[in-house]
């Protein structure tokens, strides 16, 4: 690979996003020099998805990244989907072709797989009931995610109950009908599952509170976050005082990215290295926030 690369994330309250940290020292490692563009729809009022979509094709973008709210909303944007993204239903990564073309990706599905098992186990969540919230895009990836993992019965409950019903469709006509099941209250099925794995953006910065009453939650549950700003979510620090088996939204950051550089550039970026640097920009990102607070 030589030459230049250009990339970026299009989504709402990125500031403290880490992704360009890890593109950019990927695009190092491989003698590129690349930059990683962050386009805040909460700072740039009023620009809309297709808008930033066509100005990064016109800049000669090779990707986006899209996150928060647009991974649903992108989809009918888009000239070509990936089967995996088109039967989750939510696109994390855009691809611009030579000639403009873009083609969505979902990263996320298994960027989230490959640090659940990293960090609880391949078989922390097989053959038992997992309570997920959140139906939204990055729900959807996560949900058939814990599927592939053997999840008995994923029950889902999403502030929109509509969203929980349909990916719940979605994933019985996938999966075998019975394997989902909607929420109306999450509250009462805490009690009787083995893992709990939020995939709002509740706990982000941003995004203050918890997205279940954490007196709930059991010592003998797994808890995951998809939340990595701040790392360690208030959800997450209950369920550890607890003694709970806890996954943050780290991994997931990194191995979505993986997949996502691979995507933009068609060169497998070196996992161990990806880590590390997101350690370093997490500390560096954490240093500053509490000299600031000082």
């Amino acid at each position: 690979m030589s030459g230049r690369r250009l990339v970026g994330l299009i989504g709402t309250n990125i500031g403290k996003s880490l992704s360009p940290f890890l593109h950019e020292d990927a695009f190092a490692a491989a003698g590129v020099i690349g930059h990683y563009h962050l386009m805040d729809v909460s700072v740039l009022q009023g620009r809309r998805l297709e808008d930033l979509l066509a100005a990064a094709r016109t800049a000669g973008f090779a990707g986006v990244n899209v996150t928060h709210p647009f991974k649903e909303s992108v989809i009918p944007l888009l000239d070509t989907v990936a089967d995996e993204a088109r039967e989750i239903g939510a696109v994390n990564t855009v691809v611009f072709d030579q000639n403009g073309g873009t083609t969505g990706h979902n990263t996320d599905c298994s960027g989230f797989r490959q640090a659940f098992i990293e960090t609880l186990g391949e078989d922390a969540a097989r053959e038992r009931d997992v309570l997920l919230l959140g139906g939204g895009g990055a729900g959807r990836a996560v949900a058939f995610a814990l599927m592939s993992l053997g999840v008995t019965t994923l029950k889902i409950f999403d502030q929109d109950a509509a969203r929980a019903t349909g990916l719940c469709a979605d994933l019985n006509q996938r999966f075998g009908a019975g394997r989902c099941e909607p929420l109306s209250d999450p509250q009462a099925a805490v009690a009787s599952v083995a893992g709990i794995v939020n995939a709002t953006p509740v706990g982000m910065a941003g995004y203050p509170g918890v997205p279940l009453p954490t007196r709930l939650v059991q010592p003998t549950q797994f808890v995951a976050d998809v939340v990595y700003t701040p790392i360690d979510t208030e959800l997450l620090l209950a369920a550890h005082g607890k003694g709970c088996r806890t996954m943050n939204g780290g991994g997931m950051c990194v191995h979505q990215a993986v997949d996502a550089f691979r995507h933009f550039t068609g060169w497998m970026p070196d996992v161990e290295r990806m880590r590390r640097r997101f350690e370093a920009a997490l500390a560096e990102r954490e240093a500053r926030e509490a000299s600031s607070s000082a």
